[in-house]
């Protein structure tokens, strides 16, 4: 919030049966028609998508998914301690057209992180690049499997100096 973006984070009152990224996708776009009723400038409003763990997993989906609907701007992607690439999976999958290769992509992992390790990183950074996304920046801070707020305010950051909003 310190860099002028609001932050939505939906979550239901119930637990769901089954936990499915079908779910998740409906809380969110719920969440977006509420902001959207209240400030109906907000439609026009660039969209930055992040998680931490499976969350990035899951983000990365949910974000490719909202694309192909062509009812959002993804601004960027903040995918931390993440260990697979399920957002290129995604972006095959849902096809959402060829400008979401250009949306950045900032990932985030600790040196000492036992979960998503520097190596894996790595290897999500390459998946990406090979799936065609241009802007990948991979980018590691002294720590273990945790989300560090300064690299959210760095990735915030590049999201708007490389936008057009």
């Amino acid at each position: 919030m310190e860099e002028g973006w609001v932050v939505l984070a939906s979550d239901a009152t119930i637990s769901p049966r089954i936990d499915s990224t079908q779910w998740r996708l409906a809380l969110l776009a719920a969440a977006l028609e509420a902001v959207r009723k209240e400030w109906p400038q907000s439609a026009r409003w660039p969209l930055a998508f992040a998680g931490f763990s499976g969350g990035s997993k899951r983000s990365g989906i949910v974000g490719a998914m909202l694309a192909k609907t062509g009812s959002v701007r993804i601004c960027g992607f903040f995918l931390s301690g993440i260990n697979e690439d399920r957002l290129g999976e995604a972006y095959k999958t849902y096809q959402p057209g060829p400008g979401f290769l250009e949306v950045p992509i900032w990932l985030s992992s600790g040196s000492s992180d036992s979960v998503a390790t520097p190596q894996s990183h790595n290897l999500v950074k390459a998946s990406l690049e090979r799936t065609g996304f241009k802007r990948v920046r991979l980018e590691q801070f002294a720590g273990s499997h945790q989300l560090k707020m300064s690299e959210v305010r760095r990735a915030l950051q590049w999201f708007r100096a490389l936008g057009k909003f």
